[in-house]
């Protein structure tokens, strides 16, 4: 990537943003953030400048830097990608881990963050604007849609489908073909071998409805 990143966010998932950035030799102009008293700190040499709807930062992306959106509320990335796409004509980057293991036969789209020793298989789809957290798996065949949350060392095997919006808790496991339906709820540790409803909380091994 030859142009510089804005960070949009500057909380813990922002920072792991920052971190997979610079392990790419990739510089990061700042970071963006609502709350004000995160303003002027410094982050490994990377300043919080402002707001995340600062025009005088914004107008820079499309043009000078990219963009890469890092708030891990998920309706709150939403809002931020639609100004992104509305106001500067832009998709955000991917920022992907230098350990994360991704096969050239996988499909990715735009703004998702990869962390740490993630293995995204041959064949597998991944939406935009994901979270996948360090150590999953996403095995041969899963899809996940947009603005999916994998939380870290979870397992998606084999032809699962995770839709849009849809969080799998930490360590948790998807067995193969299963389907997770839009903006549901996986508890951590859960294994999940039913088909869970869009919308719906589960929680368990294996995996009840709560």
């Amino acid at each position: 990537m030859e142009n510089p990143v804005l960070i949009l966010g500057a909380g813990s998932l922002g920072l792991t943003a920052l971190d997979l950035f610079q392990r790419n030799n990739v510089v990061v102009y700042g970071l963006l953030d609502d709350d004000k008293e995160l303003h002027g700190k410094e982050f490994s040499d990377v300043s919080v400048l402002g707001e995340t709807d600062d025009d005088g930062y914004l107008k820079l992306i499309g043009q000078k830097c990219e963009a890469f959106v890092a708030i891990a509320d998920s309706r709150v990335r939403k809002r931020l990608v639609k100004m992104l796409n509305e106001r500067r004509k832009v998709q955000p980057v991917n920022a992907i881990h230098d350990t994360a293991t991704v096969s050239i036969l996988a499909t990715i789209g735009h703004g998702n963050l990869i962390a740490a020793r993630v293995v995204v298989n041959p064949f597998a789809e991944i939406g935009q604007h994901c979270i996948i957290q360090a150590g999953a798996i996403i095995d041969p065949n899963a899809k996940l849609g947009d603005f999916v949350h994998v939380g870290t060392g979870c397992i998606i095997n084999s032809g699962a489908v995770i839709e849009d919006g849809a969080f799998v808790g930490t360590g948790a496991t998807i067995v193969a073909g299963i389907t997770i339906g839009k903006n549901a709820r996986v508890g951590a540790g859960s294994v999940v071998v039913e088909n869970v409803e869009s919308g719906v909380t589960v929680f368990g091994n294996p995996a009840k409805k709560l």
